[in-house]
């Protein structure tokens, strides 16, 4: 697959064509499924990890605790355990619909303590509604995934390092290590099982404060691979960006949020949302790894701003899929250097009822 053309094609207006079938929500892992063992003491949580990270909450498969474009969850999980987990050493393929491993083989050599977990995709997924824009959007569930399962780490005490989302893999296209237990369990996780995307319409704009502190998040999780900045409304339309003193500082003035519509497929929504957070970046002559990395990165610094947005009281949903969105040409620079890599819509209003992602 060219990872070039296929993000190339995917920024043009070119409409998907029909809906095709998607097939299994579940990759057919060999073998015979296989429940997850209570973790005994000192051992990592396993079945935990997983429900507050990748396990549906119904049969259907949409109900899972990453986000996910169409709600197609592309994103497979490998597990690969050390010492210290209540499965043994070993290869397993997870079953996030029925909460259960298939055991694939043995751990390679060197194998550390804990469960290393490698994410792949099924692109026939996505693909089946999204067609030629699929690609973009397997990323960024990815990098949602690898947020998912790092916050859970967090919840569980473990020592849980930072993801590989550096992009320099095909398959598996990234991979987060969790550690053993390092003391006790901070917090319950079941904020991480509540986030969910909000439907439409997000109105209010944010409070300022709350603002900068859900740019900040984002900026951090980036690692410096991407930039970011808000569309707001009210007061002043305007496009606003982290300054080094922690303030906010305008980036430009005027209404961006109605062409961000148009650029997001269309989506008139987006035009009232409170405010609109954007990762941007990833030029038009990116290689392959580049265009990997910069949106895993997005999606795992989305999922954490979605998660501190949350905190702050705010309605928040992620926003992939984006055409023709050359933010740095729209803003006087020159073309095809700050695309549109993601986004994430902001308001203070809520829905009784939330539309699951």
């Amino acid at each position: 697959m060219d990872l070039v053309t296929a993000l190339a094609r995917a920024r043009t207006p070119e409409v998907p064509g029909p809906d095709t079938p998607a097939g299994p929500a579940v990759r057919a892992w060999p073998g015979p499924p296989r429940p997850i063992p209570d973790a005994g003491p000192g051992e990592l949580d396993l079945q935990e990890l997983l429900r507050l990270s990748l396990a549906a909450s119904d049969r259907s498969g949409r109900l899972r605790p990453a986000a996910s474009a169409g709600a197609l969850h592309p994103v497979d999980a490998e597990l690969v355990l050390g010492a210290g987990c209540p499965l043994p050493p070993g290869r397993y393929g997870y079953d996030p619909l029925r909460h259960r491993v298939h055991r694939l083989g043995r751990e390679p050599d060197g194998t550390p303590p804990g469960a290393t977990v490698e994410l792949s995709v099924t692109p026939r997924r996505t693909v089946s509604h999204y067609g030629h824009r699929a690609w973009p959007l397997m990323l960024l569930d990815t990098g949602h995934v690898a947020a998912a399962l790092w916050l859970a780490g967090r919840a569980l005490g473990t020592g849980a390092s930072r993801p590989r989302l550096d992009g320099l893999a095909e398959d598996p296209l990234a991979e987060v290590h969790v550690a053993l237990p390092e003391g006790e369990r901070p917090d319950s996780g079941a904020e991480l099982l509540a986030r969910r995307s909000a439907p439409p319409p997000l109105k209010g704009t944010p409070p300022r404060d709350v603002l900068r502190a859900v740019l900040a998040t984002a900026v951090q999780a980036s690692a410096g691979e991407l930039a970011w900045c808000a569309a707001v409304g009210e007061p002043q339309p305007e496009l606003v960006e982290p300054a080094p003193d922690g303030t906010l500082r305008r980036l430009a003035a005027g209404e961006a949020r109605p062409t961000l519509a148009v650029w997001a497929a269309g989506q008139a929504w987006i035009a009232d949302a409170g405010a609109v957070l954007l990762a941007y970046g990833c030029p038009a002559d990116a290689d392959a790894p580049g265009i990997r990395r910069a949106h895993l990165r997005a999606g795992f610094a989305a999922h954490l701003a979605h998660l501190a947005a949350v905190r702050h009281g705010l309605a928040a949903r992620p926003v992939g899929s984006w055409q023709r969105a050359d933010l740095g040409a729209a803003l006087g620079a020159p073309p095809g250097r700050d695309w549109i890599v993601h986004g994430l819509a902001l308001g203070t209003t809520h829905s009784d009822e939330e539309k699951t992602s």
